[in-house]
């Protein structure tokens, strides 16, 4: 999402960062590219003015301007400001005790209504609820098959009435949902090519008939600053809770996202990043702004790996792993978790610098999709001992996945670097743990509250087992937070 912007961005903080000292003339023509890369990018341009006049005044401060590092702390500024813009804090959706829930989704045809009922219905499910699908759009052709055939794919019911009369279809399906005890009902409303006041109506008369607990609003991430006047519209008409951003993986400029919540005042409550159905996902101010700005978004990832690695990884391998016994076999289950958290490129997307690193072409997307081929033509004893793999294996193993000698080379040469990294890690570890035993002044009180705090953070405590995580020594996935929070550390 918004590559550009955040190329751009990240050219002009990088420039200001590597100044030593800072001048109101430097922090003028900062905020004037940065004014420049927000207007491209499509945002709102009274929010670019609010947004800039704030930036500037808090980067002017003597605070900043007479600090050892200026340079960081104005990113920081604009972290946090940028933080402000998209929503302070995290906006869940909070289901009341009533039986059934109702959500309603309303928004302009082609903004990706349909899929996205289907998508929250996946979700809804994953965490236990078992929600129904309300097909009330009878007007756009198939449309009521199209939301038959996402809710058959997901294992999701869909209530479609008489299909004739929306309102009514919409009432019915609350009774419906009671008789077969469903406790989320999730109604699909119909959507115009424009704002009209047919539509309107409409949305209002069903939103009186079932008296929602949440109305979301579904927005095309591509249509740039002309969503602020659509979701104005329909907030002024329908008065709804939040907005669920659709096709935040396309070639989107960033300015809806980074508008609506200046202009409505209504929080984005979910991002739908791809096609799958487990490509919706809770929406974080903090860490699209960090992704905005090339800081990565490392907690998301290890969320998404954490799934990932409950249905792959077995004890056993757990414990294997924890031994450093790392064998080319591991590389076909990264492999397969990755393509599980979207594929190599969201991946790289959600480390620090990730968006760089693929505009300039630094990064080899099919790496680990070749390394399985290689591994699957090579016998079980050279998976688990590279060691024995001499010439002539790698020439029978080359051709037999139809590559060069030189592929199989560099598949048993970067296992090997892996398992270096590995084992450096380990050690790391180790000196780690041995540090924090050393006494260190303060008291047992100072220590009891640090590592109480580490505990809410989840920085330190770098062993604690493998669980079920990709990283071996002890890691836990969620130790890459504390990594990348020490790494920025480093870096201030």
């Amino acid at each position: 999402m918004a590559s550009n912007l955040s190329l751009k961005l990240q050219g002009i903080l990088d420039s200001v960062r590597s100044k030593g000292r800072l001048s109101e003339r430097d922090i003028d023509n900062a905020m004037r590219a940065i004014r420049v890369a927000l207007l491209e990018a499509d945002v709102n341009n009274q929010v670019v003015k609010t947004f800039i006049d704030r930036t500037k005044t808090r980067c002017l401060t003597a605070e900043i301007l007479d600090s050892l590092t200026p340079g960081q702390n104005v990113v920081k500024v604009v972290l946090e400001e940028l933080t402000r813009l998209l929503g302070d804090e995290d906006s869940k959706m909070i289901l009341p005790d009533r039986m059934p829930n109702v959500i309603m989704l309303v928004g302009l045809q082609g903004s990706g209504k349909t899929t996205a009922a289907a998508k929250l219905a996946y979700l809804l499910k994953q965490q236990g609820h078992l929600p129904l699908l309300v097909a009330c759009d009878v007007y756009r052709p198939a449309a009521i098959d199209q939301l038959e055939t996402l809710g058959g794919e997901i294992g999701v019911s869909v209530f479609k009435g008489d299909g004739k009369n929306p309102v009514q279809i919409a009432k019915d399906s609350i009774s419906h949902a009671r008789e077969n005890t469903r406790d989320v009902v999730i109604v699909d409303t119909a959507g115009r090519l424009h704002v009209d006041e047919e539509m309107m109506a409409e949305a209002v008369a069903i939103k009186n008939a079932v008296e929602p607990d949440q109305v979301f609003m579904v927005v095309d991430a591509m249509t740039g600053q002309d969503a602020t006047n659509v979701v104005q519209a329909f907030a002024a008409e329908v008065d709804f809770d939040g907005v669920i951003m659709s096709k935040m993986d396309g070639d989107a400029r960033g300015g809806a996202a980074l508008s609506v919540r200046e202009v409505t005042g209504k929080p984005i409550k979910f991002i739908s990043e791809g096609e799958k159905p487990e490509s919706l996902s809770e929406f974080h101010p903090d860490r699209m702004a960090k992704r905005i700005l090339g800081m990565g978004d490392m907690v998301s990832l290890i969320e998404q790996a954490q799934r990932a690695a409950e249905e792959e990884m077995e004890q056993a391998e757990a414990e294997r792993l924890q031994r450093l016994e790392l064998t080319l076999d591991d590389f076909i289950l990264i492999n397969r978790q990755l393509h599980k958290m979207g594929g190599a490129q969201k991946f790289i997307q959600a480390l620090p610098g990730g968006d760089k690193m693929l505009n300039e072409g630094n990064t080899q997307m099919d790496f680990f999709d070749r390394a399985e081929v290689i591994v699957n033509s090579m016998t079980k004893e050279e998976r688990k001992k590279p060691a024995v793999l001499n010439g002539s294996r790698r020439a029978r193993i080359a051709a037999g996945a139809g590559v060069q000698v030189s592929d199989v080379n560099q598949v048993i040469a970067r296992f090997n670097e892996t398992r270096k990294m590995f084992k450096k890690m380990a050690s790391l570890q180790e000196e780690q743990r041995a540090t924090k035993k050393r006494p260190k002044k303060g008291g047992s009180k100072s220590r009891k509250a640090q590592r109480r705090s580490n505990k809410q953070t989840g920085k330190g405590g770098m062993g604690g087992g493998m669980g079920r995580g990709l990283l071996p020594g002890g890691m836990s996935l969620k130790d890459l937070k504390g990594l990348e929070d020490m790494l920025n550390g480093l870096g201030q």
